[in-house]
């Protein structure tokens, strides 16, 4: 439930630091471009924060991945990740979410003091379980974005490409 609520919250401070923006609606195909890529993440690295140096409240698990000892649900596990955002005019809380929904992670701690508005560079600790965390260290040093594709139904979807 902890988990779900601070989803809730995540998704709120997306808007606030990226903005809102309208859903486009997937039946007005017609004359629609396919975006081939967009809200472009680079230059994905892990971070060390110095709050994981105490032992009391931490325990390395692998390298960039912690284990919060205070917290007793299974999805205790962190990662902090840096990444710099190329945007263009859609909801630039894209393809952060993606990701988020893929590795069935949240966000643990905004780092508000670290993301500066009006700039491109952002950091985040994630929490979830560690095995989705394994999993989600493919995206270090990869290229992250979103793409348009056309449906079977004609409908236009968003997907996202690691590469």
């Amino acid at each position: 439930m902890k988990n779900i609520a601070i989803l809730f919250l995540t998704m709120g401070l997306f808007g606030n630091l990226f903005g809102q923006s309208e859903k486009k609606d997937s039946n007005s195909t017609d004359n629609q471009e396919l975006r081939m890529e967009y809200n472009v993440m680079t230059n994905i690295s892990l971070e060390t924060l110095k709050k994981y140096k105490n032992e009391k409240r931490y325990k390395k698990i692998e390298e960039g991945i912690y284990m919060d000892l205070k917290d007793e649900d299974d999805a205790k596990y962190r990662m902090t990740i840096s990444y710099e955002l190329v945007a263009n005019e859609t909801n630039n809380q894209y393809p952060l979410e993606d990701i988020l929904d893929k590795y069935l992670m949240y966000v643990s701690d905004f780092l508000a003091s670290k993301n500066k508005a009006n700039s491109n560079t952002f950091i985040f600790e994630f929490g979830g379980y560690l095995d989705e965390m394994i999993k989600a260290k493919e995206i270090i040093g990869k290229k992250v974005f979103n793409r348009d594709i056309k449906g079977e139904d004609g409908k236009i979807y968003t997907e996202l490409i690691i590469e």
